[in-house]
């Protein structure tokens, strides 16, 4: 475990170690504007939070020029890759985004951050106009890495089901565009298409 670094006030992490099943292929390596996925997405997090962690299998994704952890607790989904860049964060704040979101951008991740900074909760996630909270897009105290890893153990695998024990504030946006997720080829078809 790292133990955070009052001098490290943000890090960023990129979740890549998904199954990619609906997509029939690896989503973080698919191709946009000259690079993969995973790099287009790291590179926002790492001009919004000051570095960027890929969370996968290294052997996959070491090519990719950004360092590599293996997911602590293989097989849990997403709320694994979030403990694991928690335990590993020597950071205060860290910045949590799914390999999948190709319109993410910095700007909206500075801000994304700057509100978690200033909200006093323990993880802030951003809510487009349904309201509905989007947990891999999202900002995570370091105080979360307990009660992540308390929640499963518990065998509890859903994202916001594991924040229930934690301050969580929801960040309105006016536009979900911007952490919209693409899953199956169609979507990417459709994306790509515009």
């Amino acid at each position: 475990m790292t133990f955070m670094d009052p001098a490290v006030p943000r890090a960023g992490f990129v979740l890549v170690g998904g199954n990619s099943s609906r997509m029939g292929r690896d989503k973080a390596g698919l191709l946009l504007r000259g690079r993969t996925l995973a790099e287009h997405v790291a590179a926002a997090v790492a001009e919004a939070a000051g570095s960027a962690t890929l969370i996968g299998p290294p052997e996959r994704y070491r090519s990719l020029g950004f360092p590599v952890i293996a997911d602590g607790r293989p097989g849990l989904g997403p709320l694994g890759g979030i403990h694991t860049a928690l335990t590993a964060s020597p950071a205060a704040w860290n910045l949590i985004a799914a390999c999948d979101l190709p319109e993410i951008s910095a700007a909206f991740l500075q801000d994304l951050m700057s509100a978690a900074e200033a909200s006093g909760a323990d993880c802030l996630l951003p809510a487009g106009p349904s309201g509905r909270p989007e947990p891999l897009c999202a900002a995570y105290h370091s105080r979360c890495r307990d009660a992540i890893g308390a929640a499963l153990d518990r065998n509890i695998r859903k994202v916001t089901d594991g924040l229930a024990d934690l301050r969580m504030v929801l960040w309105r946006v006016g536009e979900a565009g911007c952490f919209q997720n693409v899953n199956t080829p169609q979507e990417w078809t459709q994306y790509l298409n515009g």
